[in-house]
């Protein structure tokens, strides 16, 4: 087979719609758009479709004259227009009556039926005999037979040997389905007569393929002893006895004809456009080598060659161009990036890069190997033109590429004993959609086919059809969104291809509900009085129906412990993203935001919120109990005194003031005498000198600043707390300062 997968930004779905045919006239040109064929599909939901066409790469959709936009084919038109830089058309489908090849699966499309079954094998209780229990299909019944034991004994396990097992076929919850889990088939619709069984896995080690007999699924299949077994109970078994279970299983599901009626699409779309009036840069790229790609991995390095082609529109001074360069690299690695020029004085040029390889070595542990490429072209001017309201030197275009190299690992049919390996059959690839199964409307999301896979191959093409969506999906994966009109339950389709050219397809169905947008405000920072707290507008609306910020209102209230009042900010709250707060008094408080989108849906939300009290520090010293004048040191005594404050909600002690006073009556009291600073210069400990012998009181008082933001404008120095050692214990604050003893020598 010969199939050409390349992954461009503007020429991927050029090629799935192709252009037919391009016109010149003097002021405009003219050109055709396919509409993909689409027919055989089944249901109520095909008898309308809508086609999203993408434009030619040369043709800007402000380029396109709306009113030339003419749909030719043999479908009824409902629609057509340009939506979001595409061409929609909307169809009435083209009804049929016919006879398909319809799909049979246990409730929903790809289940297949299985049936799990065992056989029980009893050895008996002289340990030299096995009992094999199993179905006879010529008879219809279950027999028993004893094979003697071939191992020793008493006997470890049976000897090797097939046996047959005959459960019941299902057609419990059978849903027919014709190539779709969205097309689905009455079974009033199906040939009764027409039904048969289709086999899609069994048990490795079964003899040969399983049939259906009997209404019953019949597989033979080995025992030997590598195969896993469950004990059966031993109740009431003596000697040597003991019961095994051993088990295979078969999968399946239906085929048949259905006579339905079914619905098709085609035809194209031409329209006018005027070319641009200022330069603009198009052009398309493509993968020259390897061919085809994907490429099936041969042994060998795989060598690359892409080309690359610019052409300039709206301009015709071909004098004023000065280069064109192309540049070329591996995504991802800039050390790889290749860059060529090209002096023609042309509006259009090409350029190739072979010099790019895909090693072997990424595929010696690999099944398949994928290298995207980035490709740009520029064509730079002498002096600088207007393009887009801007004065530039130069104009860009990017593109995409994608080469694929894969390995094919055949699926070979297990022999029977002896017998010789089959040859693998082809077999077509299995289309898996993972998506979600509700959207809003202007939510982006993601859908992927690449679960997909091909048992026998590698897939090679990925074709999507979802109606109505606004970004086309292409190969494996890709981001999409539908618009408000497409409201309700939509139905895509999936189709991959493997490298057989065989084909299989699934669907989906994704319901849009509408874009509303979900209000939120969070408080963020240090939900403490007088201290910064920063609202947040966590608010969020489907991307392609944004917020309105002018419409965004905020209100704050105080529900408890504070008023309205305390509550400080700059500025107005309404059409902000955040806004920083102050609230002068602990409490309770609550914010409310309501918020409104581009399609006119709103939503209200509030956060309520407790703001702390400021705890003021802790002030406690150590002073000693004693000190003692020293007549070496003009006979003054200097006592240590150490802080041992702290502030209780971690603020900042940015402040200390040491005082003392003297009971300078020694009557007892210090509530007479006044206070004397010693130190104010903030330090943790001090060494205070005193002169007179009596007792003295230390004070000490710690000033807190904020340890956390703030604002500034809303704070008073009373805001500011501060603590002092009033309440710490008079005694362990009091120093008696007094005369060294006199010291007697009796020595002569």
């Amino acid at each position: 087979m010969k199939k050409v997968i390349i992954i461009f930004t503007a020429l991927l779905l050029l090629s799935s719609f192709p252009i037919t045919r391009i016109d010149a006239a003097a002021d405009k040109k003219s050109a055709t758009v396919s509409i993909p064929a689409n027919t055989g599909l089944n249901g109520p939901d095909n008898s309308a479709k809508t086609f999203l066409l993408e434009l030619p790469s040369s043709v800007p959709k402000e380029a396109i004259i709306a009113s030339s936009l003419k749909y030719t084919g043999n479908n009824e038109k409902l629609g057509l227009s340009i939506e979001n830089g595409k061409i929609q058309v909307t169809l009435k489908g083209t009804q049929n009556n016919k006879i398909v090849e319809v799909q049979g699966y246990e409730g929903s499309h790809a289940r297949m039926y299985r049936t799990d079954i065992y056989n029980s094998i009893w050895l008996y209780s002289d340990g030299r005999r096995w009992q094999i229990n199993e179905y006879d299909e010529n008879r219809n019944t279950m027999k028993t037979r004893d094979v003697n034991a071939a191992d020793g004994y008493p006997s470890k396990n049976p000897p090797k040997t097939i046996v047959t097992a005959g459960p019941l076929q299902s057609k419990d919850s059978l849903k027919w389905y014709n190539g779709s889990k969205t097309d689905v088939v009455e079974s009033q619709n199906v040939i009764a007569n027409s039904i048969k069984s289709e086999i899609t896995g069994y048990s490795a080690y079964a003899s040969e393929e399983p049939k259906f007999k009997n209404g019953r699924v019949i597989i033979n299949y080995e025992i030997p002893n590598t195969i896993p077994y469950e004990p059966e109970p031993s109740d009431g078994l003596s000697g040597k006895a003991e019961g095994r279970k051993y088990f295979a299983f078969v999968e399946y599901y239906y085929t048949a004809q259905a006579k339905i009626t079914t619905y098709s699409y085609g035809g194209t779309v031409t329209f006018d456009y005027q070319l641009p009036n200022e330069p603009t840069l198009t052009g398309s790229a493509a993968v020259l080598a390897p061919n085809p790609n994907p490429f099936k991995f041969e042994g060998n390095d795989v060598k690359v060659k892409l080309s690359i082609k610019g052409e300039l529109l709206g301009y015709t001074d071909t004098s004023n161009i000065s280069e064109w360069v192309f540049y070329a690299k591996e995504k991802g690695n800039d050390a790889s990036l290749a860059q060529k020029k090209i002096f023609d004085k042309a509006l259009a040029t090409s350029n190739t890069f072979d010099h790019f390889v895909i090693s072997k070595s990424k595929l010696a542990s690999a099944e398949k190997a994928i290298q995207d490429y980035n490709l740009t072209v520029r064509i730079r001017f002498k002096k600088p033109v207007t393009s887009g309201g801007k004065s530039v030197d130069y104009l860009d275009k990017a593109f995409t590429a994608t080469v694929e190299v894969y390995k094919t690992n055949p699926t070979v049919v297990v022999p029977p004993p002896g017998g010789t390996p089959q040859k693998p059959t082809q077999k077509p690839p299995v289309a898996v959609i993972d998506g979600p199964d509700l959207v809003k409307a202007g939510e982006d999301f993601f859908i992927s086919g690449e679960r997909s896979y091909d048992p026998d191959g590698t897939i090679v093409d990925y074709k999507w059809n979802l109606p109505g969506v606004q970004e086309e999906v292409s190969g494996k994966n890709g981001w999409t969104w539908y618009p408000i009109s497409k409201m309700g339950m939509n139905s895509g389709t999936l189709r991959v291809t493997d490298n057989d050219d065989m084909s299989r397809g699934t669907s989906t169905r994704i319901e849009v509900i509408a874009p509303t947008p979900v209000a939120s405000i969070i408080a963020r920072g240090t939900l403490k009085e007088n201290r910064k707290v920063t609202l947040k507008n966590k608010s969020r609306s489907p991307e392609h129906y944004p917020l309105v910020a002018e419409k965004t209102r905020i209100t704050i209230t105080a529900v408890s412990g504070g008023s309205n009042a305390d509550i400080k900010y700059s500025g107005s709250l309404n059409g902000m993203q955040e806004k920083d707060v102050i609230f002068k008094k602990p409490g309770t408080y609550k914010a409310t935001i309501t918020v409104e989108n581009t399609a006119g849906y709103s939503d209200t939300n509030s956060v309520t919120f407790d703001i702390v009290p400021d705890q003021a520090p802790v002030a406690y010293i150590g002073v000693p109990s004693e000190a003692y004048r020293d007549p070496e040191n003009g006979n003054q005594a200097v006592v240590s005194l150490i802080d041992m404050s702290f502030s209780p909600d971690f603020d900042f002690l940015a402040r200390r003031v040491w005082e003392y006073r003297y009971d300078s009556n020694n009557n007892g009291s210090f509530e007479d005498e006044g206070w004397t600073v010693a130190n104010s210069e903030n330090l943790t400990t001090i060494r205070l000198t005193l002169i007179e012998v009596g007792r003295y009181e230390v004070k000490l008082t710690v000033f807190e600043e904020f340890d956390q933001p703030t604002i500034p404008e809303f704070i008073t120095e009373a805001d500011r707390k501060f603590g002092d050692t009033r309440t710490q214990s008079q005694i362990e604050k009091i120093v008696t300062v007094k005369n060294r003893a006199p010291e007697v020598d009796w020595s002569l």
